[in-house]
């Protein structure tokens, strides 16, 4: 007899990563310089207000003010690809050396057609999707709230060209990329590998959906950076960039589905006082049994999420570093679909040992309530 499936997962991770620039032993003056300048529409020469200026590898950026100017401060001498977005403007990316170039004005192209997405998979540097041979595909945080039917962030992707999702049950996804998949795709969330989906099939990944800014996805072979478990891809989650110095952001996002009567509610504030940056995400889903057209609702197929997330760092000339801890609890429900041989409704498993299963009522097929097996 095949078990009542429940599990709860409760994955407490904790990272810590440091990226230095080495530089002339001399003093801050002689090793850091600024970036400033003026974002203008190329078309009619207009100031542009709000555009993000970012350095990716930096992981620094502003907005353009009221005059559409800019400036970042204390950066190192060096190379590095300066972005700037804005809604309705094609892409702006370009290599600067900050030793040589302190002002840059920019002119942004009108489109409607977003190109030369920037993607810091896979490679020591921030590129361009058109610049790297390897397959990749790349989402922001507009494609993912545009998914609001899917309750995890890989069911967020499961629509890109090559890359599927494997379901077990409600809430419980696997990424595939071209057939491949388990212990063939390597996942990531900023670049820490997520080995929770290697531990059986009702186990996904156990990364908050709301706590994810940015998708990408190498459609390959990428075993040369990753190690041979990376043979059929990788997907990279990217978590929100700190906010520009001096300010502090907050937000409040919901969405609740009719199906499931899911709610699924997020609260987000990030902070960033000279450099010292920090930010936190507490997120909560909760999900009933949902509703299929010929069986109502389907028993054990309801789940509850709880997620909190906190980082803290600092962003100086000589790089940054990040402290970030997370916490995943994930009470997760599995349908066995029995059912009562004359009736054909739904019944549920009280003991390991059952000879007979009762019938499910009405009352818990419209639950929130996680069954337990006693």
């Amino acid at each position: 007899m095949r078990l009542k499936a429940f599990y709860s997962l409760l994955l407490i991770s904790i990272s810590f990563s440091v990226q230095a620039f080495a530089g002339p032993k001399s003093n801050g003056d002689d090793i850091t310089t600024s970036l400033s300048g003026t974002v203008t529409d190329k078309a009619d020469g207009k100031t542009i207000i709000g555009a993000s200026v970012s350095i990716p590898d930096l992981r620094v950026g502003t907005i353009t003010d009221t005059d559409g100017k800019f400036i970042i401060n204390k950066l190192p001498k060096g190379i590095y690809l300066v972005q700037v977005t804005y809604i309705g403007y094609a892409t702006f990316n370009q290599r600067v050396d900050f030793s040589k170039t302190q002002v840059l004005n920019i002119q942004l192209q009108p489109s409607s057609i977003e190109t030369g997405e920037v993607v810091i998979t896979g490679v020591s540097k921030a590129t361009e999707i058109k610049r790297n041979p390897v397959p990749m595909v790349a989402v922001g945080k507009g494609y993912i709230d545009q998914q609001a039917a899917s309750t995890n962030i890989i069911d967020a992707i499961a629509n890109l060209p090559g890359v599927s999702a494997v379901t077990t049950g409600p809430n419980v996804s696997k990424p595939f990329i071209h057939g491949l998949g388990y212990n063939r795709v390597i996942t990531l969330q900023d670049g820490i590998r997520q080995e929770g989906q290697q531990w059986g099939d009702e186990h996904g990944i156990e990364v908050d959906q709301n706590s994810i800014d940015r998708i990408e996805v190498i459609k390959g072979p990428a075993s040369l950076s990753y190690g041979s478990d990376a043979i059929g891809g990788v997907v990279n989650l990217l978590t929100p960039q700190p906010v520009q110095n001096g300010k502090i952001l907050g937000s409040v996002t919901g969405v609740y589905g009719t199906n499931q009567g899911l709610w699924n509610g997020s609260f987000r504030l990030q902070g960033n006082n000279n450099g010292l940056v920090w930010g936190t995400i507490i997120s909560g889903k909760e999900a009933k049994n949902y509703r299929d057209q010929h069986d109502g609702r389907v028993y054990s197929t309801g789940y509850q999420e709880k997620d909190a997330r906190a980082m803290i760092g600092l962003n100086k000339s000589w790089g940054y570093s990040y402290l970030n801890a997370s916490v995943f609890d994930d009470e997760q429900a599995i349908p066995d679909g029995s059912r009562d041989s004359l009736t054909r409704k739904f019944t549920k498993q009280i003991t390991e040992g059952d000879l007979f299963r009762p019938i499910v009522s009405p009352s818990e097929l419209n639950s929130y309530a996680i069954p337990f097996l006693h």
